[in-house]
């Protein structure tokens, strides 16, 4: 599939980026802020995921970049990379809350992978007991089959495969052929079957510029205020920026 570059005009609320100086930065995709998702709302089921005005709908802002990425799309379903300039970006964050918006189309399911394995957060936040492991035992153990490591959650239609128990792993993992087979065995599950990986920081780790490799389109999540557009650039170097749709720009507070 190939994806052309996001071309998103900025909206009023969102702080255009800086030109760098070598790679132009894409525009950004719009900015967000994760404060709602430290307050549970009245059921505890939903609070880790942003929402509109009180209802289960997603926030507008995730609606809007499923609609982006959706156009890009071409109707078919492609897996995305979200991916943090830095740690404390809220990348973990953004990629929940999109595949959330996915799953809101009753004709879509998506699959949300952890692959932040130095600070796996998602079966925390989606309330999930990860009885029979994660993406680290099944590529250790992938006898034992996916279904047992993929959960659903209280979201209609998102699932989550999560890290799985700690322990130490090597970024050999992320270039298996095991998780190939399981990337490719998912999307060819269902037309209607959208990936997510949440991925780690840029910054610090070859991890996340390895598995660039497996998505079809990458987000790039900055945090807004904190990532320079010098960090920023770097990033859109490392990775590649034929394959980033642009810039999600996340405030933390």
């Amino acid at each position: 599939m190939n994806f052309r570059m996001m071309k998103f005009k900025a909206r009023s609320n969102v702080h255009p980026c800086p030109q760098p100086e070598v790679t132009p930065v894409p525009p950004p995709v719009a900015r967000v802020s994760n404060s709602r998702a430290l307050a549970p709302n009245s059921t505890d089921t939903l609070g880790a995921l942003a929402r509109r005005g009180g209802s289960d709908a997603p926030a507008d802002e995730f609606r809007e970049i499923r609609t982006r990425l959706l156009a890009l799309g071409n109707a078919d379903n492609f897996v995305t990379l979200v991916v943090p300039v830095s740690s404390g970006s809220g990348g973990s964050y953004v990629a929940r809350n999109l595949a959330a918006a996915f799953a809101s189309d009753a004709a879509k399911i998506a699959v949300l992978i952890e692959c932040n394995l130095r600070h796996p957060v998602q079966h925390g936040a989606l309330h999930i007991n990860a009885v029979h492991g994660g993406l680290l035992d099944y590529l250790e153990q992938p006898q034992r089959g996916l279904a047992h490591v993929l959960y659903q959650t209280r979201v209609p239609r998102l699932q989550l495969i999560p890290a799985g128990e700690p322990r130490q792993w090597s970024m050999e993992y992320f270039s298996s052929a095991r998780l190939i087979t399981l990337i490719d065995s998912l999307r060819a599950s269902s037309a209607n079957c959208y990936l997510f990986l949440d991925g780690p920081a840029l910054t610090g780790s070859p991890d996340a510029s390895i598995l660039s490799a497996l998505a079809d389109i990458v987000v790039l999540v900055a945090g807004y205020g904190r990532d320079t557009a010098q960090a920023i650039n770097r990033a859109i170097t490392r990775l590649g920026a034929e394959k980033i749709a642009g810039v999600v720009f996340n405030d933390p507070r």
